[in-house]
């Protein structure tokens, strides 16, 4: 008997005019007498399913003279189940699907710690309660879970890792009440109050918030002014010190202001005058004691040669600074250098024991302020002895 000329399936699918055809008994010329299966099904084997394909055209095949018109429409169309085959390479995809769950599951821990879970449900703790509007401010804006939550942690790695800061004598803020800090400044752009912000927050035994009194330029740039309120901060005003003295708070002062923050690197590490003494008028008042902050490592990250005062003008700042990177380099001029700092609080200064009228004499607020001055002073210079390097 002869054998049924197979047609290879390039051929087969060349007949069809380029259109994908699908395999099935129905509307197939078929021998009555059955004869070259075999070669059909060793050239069906050879096709992608192999000898599954080939079994099932044989099904086919058998059942071909008992399907009705309706049942060969179906199948054509590929209605039936047993036609339904995974398509290729469904078991390589789950196959890495699954290897990159599990690499994943095994690296959460390492990336976010070993309680990671618990973390993560804190995370989405925290989303609902923001959405919802379910959290607390004061009268000042000041947001404390924001601050704990996403601000601090923000600043961290910058604490920790850039700047790598040594706090020294944080213990020196009483754990309750109301406490004044009062802290050189420099720097260009005002990095030591973030630092000492987190510092407070990070190292003190009762992990108490710092309160910083800015000048009015941070509260009058988009952005950075809503931050500032979220944070703690305020103006540095008499008021709002005196009310946050009032409500037991940590607030931190710097009375260098501007002069601090915008002297030239020449004069490094030198305090400006401290005004006329007008924080320790309010520390008087409230009876709160006064915190010498001394801050190394600061002056170094924006070295300032000069101070384009046309451009300050200009665009309304204090000054315009120009350090061998800025404005030369652009925005990766105003990285600032990564220099080593240490941060240290010093003995309070007592204030509860002055009688109610001593806010008022000036002669004692000047030798206060300048004791505050030169307890400092002192304490940079020791600072600046004992570190090794700049950077390290």
């Amino acid at each position: 008997m002869a054998d049924a000329k197979v047609i290879p399936f390039d051929d087969d699918r060349s007949r069809g005019g380029g259109k994908s055809r699908r395999r099935s008994g129905a509307g197939r010329p078929r021998r009555a007498d059955g004869g070259g299966a075999g070669s059909a099904e060793a050239a069906l084997s050879a096709l992608p399913g192999g000898q599954e394909s080939a079994d099932d055209e044989g099904a086919d095949d058998e059942g071909a003279d008992r399907t009705d018109p309706a049942g060969d429409a179906g199948a054509a169309d590929g209605a039936g189940p047993e036609d339904r085959t995974a398509p290729p390479g469904t078991e390589a995809a789950e196959a890495v699907a699954a290897a990159l769950q599990s690499a994943l599951m095994s690296a959460l821990p390492r990336l976010l710690g070993g309680n990671w879970e618990s973390r993560a449900a804190d995370a989405l703790s925290f989303l609902r309660r923001r959405l919802t509007g379910d959290y607390e401010v004061d009268e000042f804006g000041f947001d404390p879970e924001l601050t704990d939550q996403v601000l601090v942690p923000l600043l961290r790695p910058v604490f920790d890792k850039y700047f790598r800061v040594t706090v020294k004598g944080v213990e020196n803020i009483p754990d309750t009440g109301g406490a004044l800090v009062v802290a050189n400044h420099s720097g260009v752009v005002p990095w030591d109050g973030l630092m000492a912000q987190v510092a407070v927050r990070d190292h003190h035994p009762a992990d108490r918030h710092l309160r910083l009194l800015a000048a009015d330029l941070a509260f009058t740039m988009p952005f950075f002014s809503e931050l500032a309120r979220k944070g703690g901060h305020t103006l540095a005003c008499a008021d709002d010190a005196a009310r946050l003295l009032a409500r037991g708070e940590v607030v931190g002062v710097m009375p260098e202001g501007f002069k601090g923050i915008g002297k030239p690197f020449a004069d490094r590490y030198k305090l400006q005058r401290f005004g006329r003494g007008g924080f320790v008028s309010t520390a008087l008042r409230a009876g709160a004691p006064i915190v010498p902050c001394s801050i190394v490592g600061a002056e170094e990250i924006y070295p300032m040669l000069g101070n384009a005062k046309t451009v300050a003008r200009l665009l309304g700042l204090p000054y315009f600074p120009v350090t061998p990177t800025f404005p030369w380099l652009g925005a990766l001029g105003a990285v600032p250098l990564p220099t080593k700092w240490t941060i240290e609080f010093g003995e309070p200064i007592p204030t509860d024991g002055y009688p109610p009228e001593a806010a008022d004499d000036p002669m004692l607020m000047f030798n206060l302020t300048d004791q505050v001055r030169e307890t400092i002073q002192h304490t940079l210079y020791k600072l600046l002895v004992e570190r090794r390097s700049v950077f390290f």
